[in-house]
This record gives C-alpha cells, structure tokens and sequence, in this order.
C-alpha cells in the first residue's frame, strides 16, 4: 500500500462515453473524482488484475465523499477508468491508514 501526497498540478483525461456510464452506475462525476489526488491521506495501491498497469486510489473528494478512483497513466496524465463510493472496508481501510 502507498500513501502519495498529490499536491502538484496534473492534468487528467477520460472517455466521455465511459464517464457519463460511471456517472449512471455510480452516481459519481469523473471531474469530482479528480479531486481525490488533492487528499493528503489518500491511498494508492497497484491494480495487478490487468494487463494494463492501474492503480486504485481511496481518498476524500472536495464534497467530502470517500471514493474509490482506478485509473492508468497516459501521456503523462492520469486517465480515469472508475470512480465509486468507498465500501464500508474501503472507509474503514481509509480512515484506519
């Protein structure tokens, strides 16, 4: 598990399809989500179920909802892929660091 301190600016990226899917399914906007990488205490791990290299990160978005945001690098920018409502595991593991 890493802890990173997202305090310089990124640019970030997604699919308007897939974000207005999210949006749908998850009630959850990819330009919120974003604001995740802004937690201090958020949590980055590696998502080692794809080919592709992803990470999960778990942090407190500017509304003050604890999310689950997957996504990837591309071309020097974070490309969201989900975004989510932390579980309640998901909460606790933020929470208990």
């Amino acid at each position: 598990m890493y802890n990173y301190a997202y305090n310089i600016q990124m640019a970030y990226q997604w699919d308007n399809n897939k974000a207005a899917t999210n949006l749908r399914k998850h009630g959850i906007d990819f330009a919120d989500a974003v604001s995740v990488f802004s937690d201090d205490l958020a949590i980055t791990i590696p998502d080692e179920r794809f080919n592709e290299e992803r990470f999960i990160t778990i942090g407190v978005d500017a509304l003050g909802r604890v999310l689950v945001v997957i996504y990837t690098w591309r071309d020097q920018e974070i490309r969201l892929i989900s975004a989510r409502p932390a579980t309640r595991q998901e909460q606790r593991q933020y929470f208990e660091g």
